[in-house]
């Protein structure tokens, strides 16, 4: 208590300032472990699961590993497989006995960390901690003054990188959209990791769009890191990895990348992104079933190759709109497919993540606004480890927008307020202040000390919402959210500058050709 005391001590002072000074403390830095919300909160409160369903999905995943299996892997993951215990059967399929699974699981790498360059990011998965983070392959950008959409480019990958290396609320970053001005699949490649890293010191996702391309990105990250060793001893960027094509399908491209990055100790995303009523069964908990059974074949398959591979369980399922096909990424079904696979992350007590916060709205409106609320909301509450794609993308996938990634962050915000619950201890639940006000005191909470003393620890308060009266708005001249979310993204923008050391930086310029300034 006595940091606390001489935080507020002189902040109390200043209260007789009027509105500016209490305007003034909400906006005084605090210090880590003073903060209303921080990375790594523990959810877990919402579950849409019981126990025996759970136990049910569990139990129909691992018998479509043994009946269905999987088909199409390639020749090297035959070879790792089948020498671990899966059986490759006449029609090309590999199955997976239950012992095999059981066994694997056993030796699966749990509360595993995600280094990022910077310690203080550092994420540390383990039992319901939640993080918030970007994902996605959005081919465009939206403007939403103009209402367009336009090729993204490796400037705009770039220019996301820096919103987000100084947006509290995004814990990582992983790419957000492809860098359509870059021809050269290779390129395109160093572009994208490149663009990751010169942006953010938080960690970083990315992919590969071909095996080939896998040595020369570690040979670039390695310049980044300081040397391999320097890499193994922190390996700051992750590899999303859409190893299976649902339905039951390896991927055989994806699984020759993911096994060359498990070998160079890279963690790896085991992602499967089904899509209910189209390549997944249409129940939602079926679609579980589906997207358990092929994250469980990953796991198989990664420890198989390297035991103890620190791998994220990606279970990803998406919604379809069954009267259209359309994917409908913003929707209730949505949430609950997300909060389900949240669930069954931590009854196999492994490292999850999953796909939150997506919008199917085209520009960032009311209605992406609910939608985003709800899916990270109730992410968070049932404790998911990773939510991607949790701010900025639009029209189920298609589009990002920098200034939703803004507006985002004041979200996320709020859900991580929500996950952290309310506190109820013998000093919250003390009756001494009511006593203060009530019993001769001024009938009012407003300038008591526990009042001061709680409106950073126990609030939180957005950077660009706005909480003013219709007197105060006029009189400030009516100002707009999206204008503040300009204003706040164009001050970040100015002043973020790259984030690899300039002589490194200028290496990998006259090494690579990069497409960004």
């Amino acid at each position: 208590m006595s940091d606390l005391g001489e935080v507020c001590e002189p902040l109390r002072a200043k209260r007789s300032g009027g509105r500016g000074a209490r305007v003034a403390l909400r906006a005084a830095p605090l210090s880590e472990a003073m903060r209303p919300i921080r990375p790594g909160m523990p959810g877990g409160q919402y579950r849409p699961l019981t126990d025996a369903g759970m136990a049910r999905i569990h139990q129909a995943a691992l018998q479509a590993l043994e009946e269905i299996g999987l088909s199409q892997a390639p020749p090297s993951g035959v070879a790792v497989m089948t020498a671990a215990g899966a059986v490759l059967g006449d029609d090309g399929r590999l199955r997976f006995p239950r012992a095999l699974v059981e066994d694997m699981l056993a030796v699966a790498a749990r509360d595993i960390t995600l280094y990022a360059r910077d310690p203080r990011h550092d994420m540390h998965l383990s039992g319901s901690k939640v993080h918030y983070g970007t994902a996605g392959a959005a081919v465009h950008i939206v403007d939403p003054f103009t209402l367009e959409y336009r090729d993204s480019t490796a400037q705009d990958l770039y220019d996301a990188a820096r919103l987000v290396d100084n947006l509290d609320n995004i814990h990582f970053y992983q790419r957000t959209m492809v860098c359509r001005d870059v021809v050269d699949n290779r390129d395109m490649d160093l572009n994208t990791l490149y663009g990751c890293l010169a942006g953010t010191v938080k960690h970083v996702g990315t992919s590969f769009s071909d095996p080939s391309h896998v040595a020369d990105c570690f040979d670039m990250l390695y310049m980044v890191a300081g040397g391999e060793e320097k890499w193994l001893e922190r390996p700051f960027v992750s590899n999303s990895n859409c190893f299976v094509v649902p339905p039951m399908k390896f991927a055989e491209e994806s699984c020759i990348t993911m096994e060359d990055c498990i070998r160079r100790a890279m963690p790896m995303l085991l992602l499967s992104a089904g899509q209910a009523g189209a390549t997944a069964p249409a129940p939602i908990a079926l679609t579980i079933v589906q997207a358990v059974a092929e994250c469980l074949a990953g796991v198989v398959y990664a420890n198989a190759i390297k035991k103890g591979a620190p791998c994220i369980f990606g279970t990803w399922p998406f919604v379809s709109d069954l009267r259209t096909g359309a994917m409908s990424g913003g929707s209730a079904e949505q949430a609950l497919l997300t909060a389900g696979c949240a669930q069954m992350h931590r009854f196999y007590d492994l490292p999850g993540g999953a796909a939150s916060g997506i919008s199917d709205s085209k520009l960032p409106d009311m209605q992406a606004g609910w939608e985003q609320a709800i899916t990270n909301t109730l992410a968070g509450l049932a404790g998911l480890n990773l939510c991607y794609e949790a701010v900025g993308m639009h029209a189920s996938l298609l589009g990002f927008c920098l200034e939703s990634l803004v507006l985002g962050d004041d979200l996320l915000g709020q859900a991580m307020r929500c996950v952290r619950g309310i506190d109820v201890t013998e000093d919250s639940t003390s009756i001494e202040a009511m006593k203060e006000v009530c019993l001769g005191g001024p009938g009012h909470y407003l300038g008591s000390d526990q009042t001061l003393r709680l409106m950073q620890t126990e609030y939180t308060y957005p950077m660009v919402g706005n909480r003013m009266s219709p007197k105060e708005w006029n009189e400030a001249g009516k100002p707009q959210l999206l204008d503040k979310a300009v204003e706040r993204k164009n001050a970040i923008l100015a002043k973020a500058g790259c984030r690899v050391a300039p002589e490194i930086d200028a290496a990998i310029r006259a090494k690579y050709r990069i497409h960004f300034q």
